[in-house]
């Protein structure tokens, strides 16, 4: 399984790597998420600290959107996707394979939203370690979700409208849990914002052993 998800992964980022979607186009995208925010409350230096780690995970995951319809959307064509069955391959380390890829695209994206968060709104940093523990775990929670979503709507004429519909409600876990450890990090709340990490842990526990349970049937249905 191990294996096969290192062959999927490697796949999926050489393909990214050579189209450069992610640099060219998704990570603009949530720049100008920051900058729109960012002039509309330009008067008030606290309503902009304060509203900066809700808008870091909410242009997050808009982002893993895009990455997860991206990354489904490769094998739409030319019946790659069929030949994605018929590989052989463990399904469960397809299913890891292309997670992990989605996550290292938002590990990259989140590099990138953060220094604009510093840079626009100010933010300190004041427990690092909560925020890279925070931003670990909700990356893996996220990328599990959407796989599991995605190939779920990867075979449907509607797969662009279906996927939000999906995706955000069973999200909203993440938004809430990681917003709030980062409150705690930059020093905006009182109160460990430890104690979020568990709700984000098991986010990530679930869909990791959904997706690697159930991914090989799904892509079948698909």
């Amino acid at each position: 399984m191990w294996r096969d998800a290192l062959l999927v992964a490697g796949k999926d980022l050489r393909v990214e790597a050579r189209s450069r979607v992610t640099t060219n186009q998704v990570a603009p995208y949530a720049l100008i998420v920051l900058f729109v925010f960012g002039f509309a409350f330009d008067q008030d230096q606290y309503v902009l600290t304060h509203i900066g780690p809700g808008l870091f995970w909410v242009a997050v995951l808009l982002c893993t959107l895009l990455a997860v319809q991206r990354s489904f959307s490769l094998e739409a064509a030319d019946g790659a996707r069929d030949g994605l069955r018929l590989s052989g391959l463990d399904g469960g380390g397809i299913f890891l394979g292309k997670a992990a890829a989605i996550a290292a695209q938002l590990v990259a994206l989140e590099a990138v939203l953060a220094f604009g968060i510093v840079v626009l709104f100010g933010a300190h940093l004041a427990h690092p370690l909560l925020l890279l523990t925070t931003c670990a775990l909700a990356t893996v929670g996220l990328a599990a979700a959407g796989t599991v979503y995605g190939v779920m709507s990867a075979g449907l004429r509607v797969r662009e409208t279906l996927l939000p519909l999906l995706l955000l409600p069973v999200a909203a876990p993440i938004v809430l849990g990681a917003t709030q450890a980062w409150l705690a990090a930059v020093g905006l709340v009182t109160g460990s914002g430890w104690r979020w990490l568990t709700l984000l842990g098991a986010f990530a526990a679930m869909y990791l052993t959904i997706g690697v349970l159930a991914f090989g049937t799904l892509l079948e249905e698909a």
